[in-house]
């Protein structure tokens, strides 16, 4: 990861101008990295495990597109400094049996995951990284299916067919609200209009997502064309607190807005979206976004366990019982614990990584529940048959 790094990568999804799609899902999108930000926040985390690695943020900007023909056009773009794996979240179906059930359902899912280290695809490269965090000092990269969000700062000069497509006025056709609509569901594709977070959204503030992709009917006529606004509000939020209690972030959206300014009334749900933190949110079958479950028992008790194995009485091992007591802080504390032969310190290396770990897992503050600007939304929508609401100001 340097400065000048060129970066091949493709549209997760298409683009649309007035509902023609101009630029399909995996078009090539090229760029280079511009610069290195220091990122202070996991250099002090890493550190404090014994990792001295100075952690940086790549800077990245995109210049040109690569067209299905081969035609590379120029791309003007601002900088992307929020790169990040991009992972679908799914909400499950809905779970049955009571509080000690869905305590045993959430046991069970995160045995899945970490089993899901070893045994998923690409665990060979896992393993290698995995390595790498037990050094001191270890190289860094940009990791495979990380995405950015960029938005072109002048016009993109397609071909003439592409944009004599584009200027095409196409039909656009708007049920009528009746009890055959309100029969309807529409899965709505969206981008977020603006960041949201449990710790800083409020109760009752305003919300919008614009459509990303048109909506067709039977007969092929626009239902939802693309550029459309779904309006709605938080309706819960309450920033995460200290002992790992974690952010609460609900919202709904109720009224979609034409680009002619028709307003309908809807009902909406969300059932899927992007996250760069699939290890840290989830989504319940009710189409609520909630900090996902930790192991807070399983890792502290094994390094407890490890910390007090050179306090045994027991003959012989020495060297075995320092090495995997001391092991808690990598290859630093696995060569200072074996290397001194003294078990008090061996125990003690051991009980610190311990520590470490019941502090992010018991006394330190919860995640919270963010999501960025321009989230891809994936919302399961039914026009209703009421009168239409006042637009909430946003």
């Amino acid at each position: 990861m340097r400065v000048g790094q060129p970066i091949r990568s493709e549209l997760i999804y298409p683009i649309y101008v007035d509902d023609t799609e101009v630029l399909p899902a995996k078009t090539i999108v090229s760029g280079t990295v511009v610069g290195l930000r220091a990122n202070h926040s996991r250099r002090v985390t890493a550190r404090l495990r014994g990792d001295f690695t100075p952690f940086r943020t790549p800077v990245v900007r995109f210049t040109s597109v690569t067209l299905a023909d081969g035609t590379t056009v120029p791309l003007v773009t601002g900088v992307a400094t929020d790169g990040a794996p991009i992972y679908r979240l799914v909400a499950p179906p809905p779970r049955k049996g009571g509080f000690i059930h869905q305590q045993w359902d959430n046991g069970v899912q995160i045995l899945k995951d970490k089993l899901a280290i070893v045994t998923g695809p690409d665990k060979g490269d896992r393993l290698k990284q995995f390595l790498y965090t037990q050094l001191p000092y270890h190289p860094q990269r940009i990791e495979k299916k990380t995405a950015w969000t960029v938005e072109t700062s002048e016009p993109l000069s397609l071909s003439p067919q592409a944009v004599e497509a584009a200027a095409t006025p196409q039909p656009v056709a708007i049920s009528p609200a009746s009890s055959q609509a309100d029969s309807k569901t529409w899965i709505i594709q969206a981008y977020l209009g603006d960041s949201l977070s449990s710790a800083t959204s409020k109760s009752g503030q305003a919300i919008k997502a614009t459509v990303a992709e048109p909506i067709y009917n039977p007969d092929h006529t626009i239902a939802v064309p693309q550029g459309a606004t779904i309006v709605g509000a938080v309706t819960e939020a309450k920033p995460a607190r200290n002992f790992g209690r974690g952010g609460t972030l609900h919202f709904a959206f109720r009224q979609l807005i034409l680009p002619s300014g028709t307003t309908q009334n809807v009902q909406a749900s969300l059932t899927g979206a992007d996250s760069a933190a699939p290890d840290k949110l989830a989504l319940d079958s009710e189409g609520q976004v909630k900090p996902k479950p930790q192991d807070k028992l399983l890792v502290p008790f094994t390094l407890l366990v490890l910390a007090a194995r050179p306090l045994d009485e027991d003959q012989g091992g020495e060297f075995g019982k320092n090495a995997v007591a001391s092991n808690s802080l990598g290859v630093i504390g696995f060569i200072v614990g074996t290397a001194l032969q003294e078990r008090n310190v061996a125990a003690g290396i051991g009980y610190y990584g311990a520590a470490i770990s019941i502090y992010e897992r018991w006394i330190k503050r919860g995640r919270d529940v963010t999501f960025a600007r321009d989230t891809r939304l994936v919302l399961q929508t039914t026009p209703r048959n009421s009168v239409a609401l006042p637009t909430p100001k946003m």
